[in-house]
């Protein structure tokens, strides 16, 4: 029962505060005025990807947390979450855009590393980041362009 209570844990704290963050920062008509590249996905299917990716954001800090509370994978997956949690303000609430892209690169060099520190530790945690990776890597690049075409 107290892995199952904890792994609730995990994904109540990763979805919720996701959805919170969404909810209160939620795009707008500052967002709808600016230029976009020609490969912005519709907006509807950001909410289906975040929810899938903080699902497997929460089962991975879940998996690492039951191994080694204090190591490095784990201390980087917080450190992540704090930095995944602060993109969404700086961008949408802010309207720092390249604030954010500096945010959104440390995300992607923050989820390397973890894939890496975790490896030796548990590989499934490491491997659920890898759709996370791809993600970022491809927002970044959005959140760039968006940067320079504003």
């Amino acid at each position: 029962m107290n892995r199952e209570l904890s792994l609730l844990g995990f994904l109540v704290l990763v979805i919720g505060g996701g959805l919170a963050i969404g909810y209160v920062t939620a795009p707008g008509q500052w967002y709808a005025g600016l230029a976009k590249p020609s490969f912005n996905p519709p907006p509807w299917l950001f909410g289906p990807v975040w929810t899938v990716l903080y699902i497997l954001i929460a089962v991975a800090g879940w998996r690492v947390w039951q191994r080694d509370r204090s190591g490095w994978p784990m201390r980087g997956w917080w450190a992540l979450l704090a930095l995944n949690f602060l993109w969404t303000p700086l961008f949408f609430a802010a309207h720092q855009i390249g604030l954010a892209l500096v945010v959104i690169l440390l995300i992607f060099a923050a989820i390397l590393a973890f894939i890496v520190t975790a490896w030796r530790l548990d590989r499934v945690a490491a491997c659920l980041f890898v759709p996370y990776a791809a993600w970022v890597a491809f927002a970044s690049l959005l959140n760039g362009s968006i940067w320079m075409l504003n």
